[in-house]
């Protein structure tokens, strides 16, 4: 019996409905840090682009900036995030992640991490986790291509 080779196309449409699905879930799954899901989104967006401005926040979260400057302002209060002039143009200024930002976004990724290890303890065998850690740099390669 020859095993059919899967093609792109099959392999790109269930990547996308178990990524799309495993993210809606952990989305959905309740942490304890506080932050709701667009301060999570943003501070998130902050750690990956390093100092940005509104406009290139809002853009990468395919938000208004209004939408977005409420958010931050909220994250702003709380010694999460921090305006700082900008080092290349000294007439604008960009928005930092902070320590407490860090720690914050870290938390919550930490609890989501605990979150995906119960459910990988409680239903996966030893065979299925390996498989699962096998897979996880081609994902991440695959992320970096898009």
């Amino acid at each position: 019996m020859t095993l059919r080779q899967p093609t792109p196309d099959q392999v790109a449409r269930a990547l996308q409905l178990s990524i799309r699905l495993l993210n809606h879930r952990l989305r959905l799954a309740p942490v304890d840090t506080g932050l709701a899901l667009p301060e999570a989104s943003a501070l998130a967006r902050l750690d990956r682009l390093g100092a940005s401005d509104v406009t290139t926040l809002a853009r990468a979260e395919g938000i208004s900036a209004q939408s977005i400057g409420a958010t931050l302002a909220t994250l702003e209060s709380r010694g999460y995030v921090a305006r700082r002039l900008d080092p290349e143009d000294g007439r604008r200024r960009v928005l930092v992640l902070t320590e407490a930002g860090a720690a914050a976004l870290a938390a919550r990724r930490t609890q989501r991490a605990d979150q995906l290890a119960r459910a990988l303890a409680e239903d996966f065998t030893a065979g299925e986790l390996a498989r699962l850690l096998d897979a996880a740099p081609l994902i991440e390669r695959l992320a970096e291509r898009l």
